[in-house]
């Protein structure tokens, strides 16, 4: 498959229709299109990002059948996010799939963090996954069951450098993935993790890549290519469906064989 468009992924998933599903930092990047993706569904869509004009104008644009509900939110805030999946709830009923997504890669040298700055980081790339699931989980037991997916990241992995908070992070949603799923499971709630790749958002080819980017992706990816938000999508929508039913404690790497 050449094209990376979500036009280009022609799955469909019966059981996500109507079904209540929660994003986070749904406004940009992988985040709007997995709001984009689970919309064609026809799941009822509600997410939450701390950028207000664009999580407006997403959800302006997607009229078409039940228009996904945008909260703005910091991530950061745990009562705020609470708020946030409450509205969500009252609006389309009780979260079904929950989608960890919301992040911030921003590079940082060890020398320079602060306890503060430590904290910061620590919030917006993992302390949410865990209240975000904390939120949903009666919802999810009172449905029968339910799907939550942590989103990591391949950084720690290939042991990348200058953002060690960020990977750490990362790979602590491994851990919180196969802790919940073991908490959760006898409720029938899966709990999983995307790993991305390199993904070719608008922020990484705005901030990260570079013109000899392109050798070192080469060298490195199994596969050729680029690894594109649509490809994180297609995995989502596979481990919210109840297709992936027997699927849970995992980390499913997108990643064109980098790792």
């Amino acid at each position: 498959m050449t094209d990376s468009s979500l036009s280009s992924y022609t799955a469909r998933y019966p059981s996500l229709a109507g079904r209540t599903v929660f994003i986070s930092g749904g406004a940009s990047g992988i985040g709007e299109t997995l709001v984009r993706a689970f919309h064609a569904q026809g799941a009822r869509v509600g997410f939450c990002d701390i950028d207000e004009a664009a999580g407006r104008a997403l959800a302006d644009q997607l009229k078409a059948g039940e228009a996904p509900l945008f909260v703005p939110c910091d991530v950061t805030d745990v009562a705020a996010l609470g708020a946030a999946i409450g509205a969500v709830r009252e609006h389309f009923g009780p979260i079904r799939v929950l989608l960890n997504n919301a992040a911030n890669d921003r590079r940082h040298e060890m020398a320079d963090v602060t306890s503060e700055d430590f904290d910061r980081l620590v919030a917006v790339n993992f302390k949410h996954q865990f209240f975000a699931a904390q939120a949903v989980a009666d919802d999810m037991r009172r449905q029968g069951g339910g799907s939550i997916v942590n989103f990591g990241s391949i950084s720690w992995m290939i042991k990348g450098a200058g953002y060690p908070v960020y990977q750490a992070c990362k790979a602590a949603a491994r851990g919180l993935t196969r802790s919940l799923a073991r908490d959760l499971g006898k409720q029938n709630i899966r709990v999983n993790s995307i790993v991305p790749g390199w993904v070719m958002t608008g922020r990484q080819l705005k901030l990260w890549v570079k013109p000899e980017s392109g050798a070192e992706i080469d060298a490195a990816q199994c596969l050729p290519g680029r690894v594109m938000p649509a490809d994180i999508a297609a995995m989502a929508l596979f481990l919210a469906a109840d297709d992936s039913r027997m699927c849970s404690a995992q980390d499913y790497v997108v990643d064109a064989g980098w790792t």
